[in-house]
Order: structure tokens, then sequence, then C-alpha cells
């Protein structure tokens, strides 16, 4: 697959990004996940870069990415300020779609709902990465606009993000990948999630990086959320048999991002790499209204699939 490679300065941290499709096509920038690096979307950048300029970068301390060391340099905000340096870089002022998996969702949430990105982000696309201050206020039972979730649901939740509290452990998490768990990766994905997945041979420098994405972040979520509103049109893809991100956890949030789109797929946690054909056919079916609603009256007009 050829794309173009460039740097881009944010503050200080050099940020690898990549760079395919048409020029004048509606530009689409995509954040991966952990332990993952911008090469887990190139079998959707494949079957979406010739009708939309995609855009995807490594995430400060992965990939070919710099990585401070500093554990305050992997806040939402930053990693928010980030993608703002790669949007201005890589699209002007033209407004971007922007879609996430995992740990590049609950950072876009930063952006989608700072309204210093207003206008910038024409549409999200949030696939196995909840927003950390909805997902605190939900377990708060804080909502504004209460709405019913399975029973059991937050229970399920709990036991399902085990590797949180695990990643939050002294220089255990950082043992188990560096005596194994980087090499046997792959393996991991092949039976827990039924895919064939190329070594990445920053696979290591990745996951030890990004173990500062939950530590610099989580107990602060949970301890002080914040009331977060979403100023883009909003579409979930859900992966109904995801071992670590709840179904419920896409649920019962209208009053934070209004109305919204949800395509729940039969498929785990990394159906990026899974099912890629069915990802990229989601997120074109909505950037797609959005495009036509953009260019006919601009409206924000996005109907509820569920």
């Amino acid at each position: 697959m050829i794309h173009d490679m460039q740097a881009v300065n944010a503050d200080g941290v050099q940020l690898a990004v990549y760079i395919s499709g048409p020029r004048d096509a509606p530009p689409v920038v995509f954040v991966h996940g952990y332990p993952d690096s911008a090469a887990v979307w190139e079998p959707v950048r494949a079957l979406l870069e010739s009708r939309y300029r995609v855009i995807a970068y490594d995430v400060r301390g992965a990939g070919a990415s710099d990585a401070p060391r500093e554990r305050a340099a992997y806040r939402l905000e930053r990693l928010a300020a980030d993608l703002r340096a790669v949007a201005d870089a890589t699209c002007g002022a033209r407004a971007f779609h922007l879609v996430g998996h995992d740990w590049g969702s609950i950072q876009c949430w930063e952006a989608v709902t700072d309204e210093a990105f207003s206008g910038r982000i024409a549409s999200f696309t949030s696939i196995s990465g909840p927003c950390l201050d909805h997902a605190s206020l939900g377990l708060r039972g804080d909502h504004a606009q209460r709405v019913a979730r399975p029973f059991g649901a937050g229970v399920r939740q709990m036991l399902k993000s085990w590797y949180i509290f695990f990643f939050h452990l002294p220089v255990l998490p950082e043992l188990v990948w560096r005596l194994g768990g980087a090499f046997g990766w792959p393996l991991w994905l092949r039976m827990t999630e039924r895919v064939r997945a190329p070594r990445d041979p920053a696979q290591l420098r990745n996951a030890l990086n990004g173990l500062k994405l939950y530590r610099a972040n989580f107990i602060d979520r949970l301890m002080h959320p914040r009331a977060r509103r979403a100023h883009a049109p909003v579409h979930f893809i859900v992966p109904l048999r995801d071992r670590y991100v709840g179904p419920a956890l896409s649920l019962g949030l209208e009053s934070w991002i209004g109305p919204h789109s949800r395509d729940e797929i039969d498929a785990g946690h990394w159906v990026v790499l899974r099912d890629p054909a069915r990802v990229a056919a989601s997120i074109d079916a909505f950037i797609g209204k959005r495009e036509a609603s953009r260019q006919t009256d601009g409206s924000v007009r996005v109907n509820i699939v569920g």
C-alpha cells in the first residue's frame, strides 16, 4: 500500500503521520488504540482511500512517533492537542471526519466534547472506546437523562475491565510485556479474536509507553468526571462480543451526545482487523450521509439506528 509519511510537530513531540487518497476528497482522521500503532488501520484504509483523504498517525509513544517519558505528557488534553496538530498540518482549515478505536476513541472524545474543536470535526465514529467522563458519570448514576441499561451491565463491565486495574500495578505489567507478552501478542489475537495480525516490530514499545495512557487518566477521570457534551454528530460501531468494552457503555448517552447512530456487529474488540470490510462500509455510510447533509444545507441531522 502506498501512502505519504510526514512528521508533524506537536509542541515538541514528533508524530508520524500517514496520508493517502485524493487531495480534494473529504478528509478522515483515524486514531488507533492500545497496544497498536497506525498500522492497525491499514485494512480499512485500503477500502476507503479511493473516496477519502485518509489520515492516520502513530499516537505519542507508539510506532514511529516520539515517546515522552513523563506520565503527565499522556493526559487526555495533551492527546487532543496532538490531534489538532495533525489536523492543522494535513487538513488545513477544512473540517475533518474522525474515527477512533479503543484508546484512539477514548482520546477522540476529549476533542469531540471540547468546544475549541467545534466546527473542525464534521463527525465522529467511535469503536470500542467510551468517553471516560460519560462512563464515570454513568457508574455514579449522574446521567442527566436516565436510560435503562441491561440489568447487571455495570458489574459485567467492571469484570471486563480487569486489565485496567492490572495496568495500574507497579512493575508487573512491564514485566509481563517484556517477558513474552509483546512477542506473543499476535498469538493472543489469534486465540481470542480469530485475527491473524502481522507482527509489529514496535509492539513492545507500544505496550510499555501506552501504559502511561491508563495511569495518567483513568483514576483522575473516575474521581473527577466532567459534564462533557459532544458538538459533532456521533456514530457508534459496537462489536457485540467485545471482551473489554461492553455494548452497554454506548447506551443511555442522549443527554450528552444528542441524536446519534449505532451499528452493532457480531464481532470482538479488534473488529477493525477481523472484519475491515464491514467497518469500512459502516464508516462510509455514516460519512456519506454527513457529507450529503453538509453540502445541501449544513444542518446536523443524524438518524438513530437501533
